[in-house]
């Protein structure tokens, strides 16, 4: 190192910038034979270590054999069930929540106020309320749901659907909200320069507004999910809680915790919950990240 100094001193003294001495002297030591291309040429030959290609595999079937070690049958039956509710209820929810949000954001009518008031009716009323309000219509005897089971097919009371549909129901405010202030945010003048270009209202929507939009209906989809994940009030008072069938992660919790000694179940459940929870918020922001890059 020493040696290297003196040597870029001496080409400085004589005129030569100090970079240039430096590429010629990096130069002069990377000559094949000396002692810097040896060891390069060895590091090269060497083969690199790295990690045995059934790796993951292996890491995911451990973890798969420590949750079924961990946690009971009808738990994790519990968390199946509740996933898949949750699943249905957002995408029942996106779809109609983004046109929902569309109208509420970019329409002005008469009955504006309203129809915003009944879209949130949801958040502010008791989630018992709702529920048994889902079971009036939605009921075997019900004048939505005796015509849908006649029709369709389609039974909603005491089934895995009644506790989708409920979730739906809780977690459509927050969606409808989140997408709309997305939406607010995109810049008008962007889809009037589309209109004014020729494109429909309709090619303005899926080529500007809801592109630009996009981190926030993931947003709001993973907020429904959770929202659907941890719905209680309104699926216990619509579908009960039936295990196999109705009883999700939360009724679970609240059936463990009457018993005197379902503390450690509910104790394992809560804890599942918050994995799966913290989970899905760490899906929702490397997709958000994703979506909402500049490509």
């Amino acid at each position: 190192m020493e040696s290297l100094r003196r040597c870029l001193n001496r080409k400085a003294s004589s005129g030569s910038s100090p970079l240039e001495a430096l590429r010629r002297e990096t130069a002069r030591l990377d000559r094949p034979g000396t002692f810097l291309s040896r060891q390069s040429a060895r590091l090269r030959r060497e083969p690199r270590v790295t990690a045995p290609a059934g790796a993951p595999c292996l890491l995911l079937v451990w973890c798969a054999g420590f949750v079924f070690d961990f946690f009971t049958a009808s738990e994790l039956t519990a968390l199946g069930l509740s996933v898949k509710v949750a699943l249905v209820a957002t995408l029942w929810t996106v779809p109609p929540g983004i046109a929902m949000a569309w109208v509420l954001a970019r329409l002005k009518f008469p009955g504006h106020a309203l129809l915003n008031g009944i879209v949130h009716l949801p958040l502010v009323l008791p989630p018992v309320v709702t529920g048994y309000v889902l079971l009036i219509a939605f009921g075997r005897n019900g004048f939505l749901g005796h015509g849908l089971e006649a029709c369709c097919g389609l039974v909603f009371a005491f089934r895995w659907t009644g506790a989708a549909l409920a979730a739906a129901i809780m977690a459509f405010p927050l969606v409808v909200r989140a997408i709309r202030l997305s939406i607010e945010a995109v810049d008008h003048r962007l889809e009037d320069a589309a209109s004014n270009l020729g494109a429909g209202p309709l090619t303005v929507f899926l080529r500007i507004t809801l592109p630009l939009a996009a981190p926030g209906v993931v947003a709001a989809a993973i907020l429904g999910f959770a929202k659907a994940l941890g719905e209680f009030g309104a699926t216990i008072t619509f579908v009960s809680s039936i295990p196999g069938e109705t009883q999700t992660i939360p009724s679970a919790i609240y059936a463990l915790i009457q018993s005197p000694e379902g503390d450690a179940g509910a104790l394992r459940l809560i804890l599942l919950s918050v994995a799966v929870s913290f989970l899905a918020l760490l899906v929702s922001e490397a997709v958000a990240r994703r979506v909402g890059r500049p490509r």
